[in-house]
């Protein structure tokens, strides 16, 4: 009898449209019914603003057309907009509402160098050769809160619900150099709880400690003296004090504790060969588990730093250009979210969409052959806290976590089995998975929203885990001085040179029914 109820349920659950976890949703009923309609409208807008922001491809501190674009929706809808947060041109906010709670609602716009893609084509194929693309899916994250957003402020004017909800974009999150500025500029002082979103390959959330690392990044900039090449002794190298301050912190990494991760890129190491370099510049980032880690190695690269401008008879100086505390998440937050997870579920993947991802994965893990994972079925368990890291990535999201009770969304736009940062990253993202999942996710945040704004006991006990938890013992201090700028100047230069490639392609959904259309590209293309 056991068996056949069970059969009954599953029976039933199917009918109503439901996938992934089916043994622990439940229909949706009253409001939240409601509230998923309303984001279920916005199917059309959500595929057009995800291909939009595809089609850009801008990199950090240059999002000036994906900004452009998305508080203009926003702003046609009643939203506040407020431009320029935190001396970014391309950072901003949109509000709408008034009164508590106050909820901030955020994802990241900016794309990848090198990453340019044919959506839809399961091999390497750029639009623009050599040109930035979304080699990650940032082009996502800001069309889910839209799309939850709008749906939430029908049902609060319906209902009468009072609150306030505030959009914001993390801008130039690649380089980890947006959201401290943002923190420090004030807004989200009034906030009562952030919820934010990244694109991932399945649903899925977490509290507590992320095991994440935290990051200073650093320009150090060396000034020599130019002299012919023909007569370099007459010069002092600045390359040469770049290039012994990496051999010194490589030399270094052997003494320093596993949980790290460091790199560099030189920025500048001269113009031409017979000219002694008199300037020259490496980035660092430095990545640790913990904020007195963090500090620690950056002093480290400090002082080998100043002894290569001592070996290489120079000067050196160095700038903050980003920063970024280690991650930890609220644990009422990512309970709430993980039940409406349950509540929405996995999108219907259709075969056409398995065998994309299928096709790119095995372009990754040829040596598996048909074996490829696919799409999620399946939807994980809620996260806690980690025990132990070795250490990995970072999200400047962290600062904003130790300043108020946050939480991430992943939603499943992305494939699994990827590595990341790369042209495969970009496949999927304007494509039906994309816009699938974006759509599940914008249900998602949607019903975590409403909680928060009629259940007040759920940031009740954000705040006392935020406060008597978290922050117990280690309060934030930011990784930067006051006197740091956002630098402002990065990818300019990628920018001015293919934004004329791009511009042509831009993503016309008055002509086109969706990118794909637009580029010709049937779905799904496995093979050349």
């Amino acid at each position: 009898m056991k068996n056949c109820c069970l059969y009954l349920k599953i029976l039933m659950l199917l009918n109503l449209g439901f996938v992934g976890d089916i043994y622990s949703q439940e229909p949706l009923t009253g409001s939240k019914k409601r509230l998923a309609e309303e984001v279920e409208k916005h199917q059309k807008l959500i595929q057009e603003m995800v291909d939009k922001v595809f089609s850009f491809s801008e990199l950090g501190f240059q999002e000036f057309e994906t900004s452009e674009y998305l508080t203009g929706i926003l702003e046609s809808h009643g939203f506040v907009i407020e431009k320029g947060i935190a001396g970014i041109p391309t950072a901003w906010t949109a509000k709408w509402g008034s009164g508590k709670p106050f909820i901030a609602v955020g994802s990241d716009i900016d794309g990848l160098p090198n990453t340019n893609q044919t959506p839809g084509v399961a091999y390497h194929k750029p639009l623009v050769e050599g040109a930035p693309g979304h080699g990650e899916g940032h082009n996502s994250g800001v069309p889910l809160s839209i799309a939850a957003a709008l749906a939430v402020k029908k049902i609060m004017e319906e209902e009468n619900l009072t609150g306030t909800l505030m959009l914001w974009a993390g801008v130039a999150e690649e380089q980890l150099a947006g959201k401290a500025f943002l923190v420090r500029s004030g807004i989200f002082k009034d906030a009562d709880a952030c919820l934010f979103s990244h694109v991932s390959s399945n649903f899925g959330t977490s509290w507590g400690d992320s095991g994440n690392t935290g990051l200073i990044s650093a320009r150090f900039d060396f000034k020599g003296q130019t002299a012919h090449g023909a007569s370099a002794w007459r010069g002092r190298s600045a390359l040469d004090g770049v290039e012994l301050m990496n051999i010194g912190w490589n030399f270094h990494r052997e003494h320093v504790e596993p949980t790290h991760r460091s790199h560099y890129v030189i920025m500048d190491g001269g113009d031409q060969p017979n000219v002694v370099p008199g300037t020259a510049s490496v980035w660092y980032f430095l990545r640790e588990r913990t904020y007195p880690k963090i500090l620690k190695l950056f002093e480290d690269a400090k002082r080998i730093a100043e002894g290569a401008a001592m070996m290489s008879n120079t000067e050196v100086s160095h700038q903050i250009m980003g920063s970024s505390w280690p991650g930890h998440f609220n644990r009422a937050l990512a309970e709430t979210l993980h039940d409406n997870i349950q509540l929405v579920g996995l999108p219907d993947w259709t075969e056409e969409d398995q065998a994309l991802a299928k096709a790119v994965q095995k372009n990754i893990h040829p040596e598996k052959g048909e074996d490829q994972t696919g799409l999620p079925t399946e939807i994980p368990e809620l996260r806690g806290p980690v025990e132990f890291s070795i250490g990995g990535g970072s999200d400047d999201i962290g600062d904003v976590s130790w300043n108020l009770p946050t939480v991430v969304l992943r939603y499943p736009a992305n494939m699994p089995d990827l590595p990341g940062h790369h042209w495969t990253n970009a496949v999927a993202m304007a494509t039906p998975i994309a816009h699938k999942g974006v759509l599940a996710g914008a249900k998602v945040k949607a019903l975590t929203i409403y909680d928060l704004l009629t259940q007040a006991e759920i940031i009740q006990e954000a705040w006392d885990y935020f406060e008597k938890e978290q922050t117990k013992e280690l309060q934030y201090t930011p990784l930067m001085a006051d006197t740091d700028e956002p630098p402002t100047y990065l990818n300019k230069e990628i920018m001015n040179k293919y934004r004329p490639e791009l511009e042509p392609l831009y993503y016309d959904p008055a002509a086109y029914d969706t990118y794909l259309d637009q580029l010709g590209v049937i779905y799904p293309t496995l093979s050349k």
